[in-house]
């Protein structure tokens, strides 16, 4: 089996169901720790919906979406920033049964070319402190913390990167 990761469209079926499942899964995370809970139906379904991802959509953004033998296992997208020469990285997100076997690298660095062709000098990202698998990834590919770029709610911890 190998990996394959390339653009998608941000509305297709398969855009969807990864952003189902990466939005299920953060939530989730994020309510179990602080409230005991898991996300009530109707709050996802609204939540879901509120975030459509037409910022990954060209000309001023991407989605990928990483298949491993052919099946989507992963997404991550790039959207560009004010000026342009900034990109921020999102929906870093692999199936849990895809997850220590390479892709999220694959993936990251896919976003970094994606960036690239987009015409950034930089890529960018915010996660949650909970999310330590993130923050080690990011660690690992070479994304030194830095002071908050963004106001997001949820971030905990902010990533730079030149993409020289």
């Amino acid at each position: 089996m190998s990996w394959t990761v390339a653009p998608e469209p941000y509305d297709s079926p398969v855009a969807a169901a990864l952003w189902r499942a990466y939005y299920t899964e953060v939530s989730d995370r994020w309510y179990l720790l602080h409230e005991g809970r898991r996300t009530e139906p109707d709050e996802l379904e609204r939540e879901i919906a509120a975030v459509p991802g037409t910022d990954l959509a060209p000309p001023r953004g991407r989605l990928l979406v990483a298949r491993y033998g052919g099946e989507p296992a992963g997404s991550a997208g790039v959207r560009l920033l004010d000026g342009g020469t900034t990109a921020e990285l999102t929906r870093v997100f692999l199936y849990p049964g895809m997850r220590g076997r390479g892709g999220a690298a694959l993936l990251v660095r896919a976003a970094e070319d994606a960036a690239r062709a987009l015409g950034a000098t930089r890529m960018v990202l915010d996660t949650r402190g909970d999310l330590v698998e993130a923050r080690a990834l990011y660690a690992r590919l070479g994304y030194p913390e830095t002071e908050p770029h963004n106001d997001a709610p949820y971030a905990d911890h902010w990533f730079a990167k030149p993409l020289g």
